[in-house]
């Protein structure tokens, strides 16, 4: 049996750096041609209708703006075990935050093989569509380091 991945991209486009992972996973899908065990979603803002995905993957890479108190434009790449527990916390949707999504599939039996944080420290989380120039200046770097992990669980990329 294959491999499931799910490369899940979380953030608001409409407040600056916020967007960050939205764009990420947007570029990803359009620069690299993926194998098919490797699916990449739009998260957005949206909770719930993020169950079906999650359930179906093994792996899971998240792509947000995290604040961490690292200067703006910090590359913040993870195991999620590894990380404080609040972090993931700072991680939060509209409808219902995502770490209480991983919760309910605890709770349904859910296990992952792995969940890696794949972000970047940002600088403005005002109202706007612009990236900052710290944050934007180290996307091409983040979008490597995804592809890195990938290839660490043996996808050909």
């Amino acid at each position: 049996m294959k491999k499931k991945i799910l490369i899940i991209g979380l953030g608001n486009v409409l407040l600056s750096d916020e967007g960050l992972g939205v764009k990420v996973v947007k570029e990803l899908e359009e620069e690299i041609n993926l194998p098919e065990e490797v699916e990449i979603l739009d998260g957005g803002t949206g909770a719930f209708f993020l169950l079906p995905y999650l359930e179906k993957a093994d792996y899971l890479i998240i792509v947000d703006a995290i604040k961490t108190g690292n200067p703006p434009g910090t590359l913040i790449i993870e195991n999620l075990e590894n990380l404080p527990k609040d972090t993931l916390e700072k991680i939060s949707l509209h409808e219902v935050s995502f770490p209480d999504l991983l919760r309910i599939l605890e709770l349904k039996g859910k296990k992952f093989e792995k969940i890696m944080l794949a972000g970047i420290e940002p600088k403005n989380l005002e109202v706007g569509t612009d990236i900052s120039q710290e944050v934007k200046r180290n996307i091409p770097l983040l979008k490597e380091r995804i592809l890195s992990i990938l290839r660490s669980w043996g996808i050909k990329v």
